[in-house]
């Protein structure tokens, strides 16, 4: 089962939103435009944009990755994950064992 990590858009609030999940992203972003989870920080954002995923070689990987990106707190660092590929591939050696 294939892991992902994956980083959401709002415009309406100007505002990223970091997780990971088993399922495609795409059906993730659906779940978060839903409102499956109604009283969550993403109901605010609504509508969000899939601004990058990535796929991880396990759970736990996925995990710690998307926790290491919350713990950067920073926009730019976000943008720059997707402006230079290498750094999720240094990240993904990181966290690979």
């Amino acid at each position: 089962m294939a892991h992902h990590v994956y980083i959401l858009y709002s415009p309406k609030i100007d505002r990223y939103y970091i997780g990971n999940t088993d399922l495609l992203p795409a059906e993730r972003l659906n779940q978060h435009n839903d409102k499956l989870y109604p009283n969550s920080f993403t109901a605010s954002g609504i509508p969000w944009q899939l601004f990058l995923s990535f796929p991880c070689a396990s759970r736990l990987q996925a995990r710690r990755i998307e926790s290491h990106i919350k713990k950067m707190k920073s926009r730019v660092y976000i943008q720059n994950l997707k402006r230079y590929p290498e750094i999720i591939d240094k990240l993904k050696i990181r966290y690979s064992k």
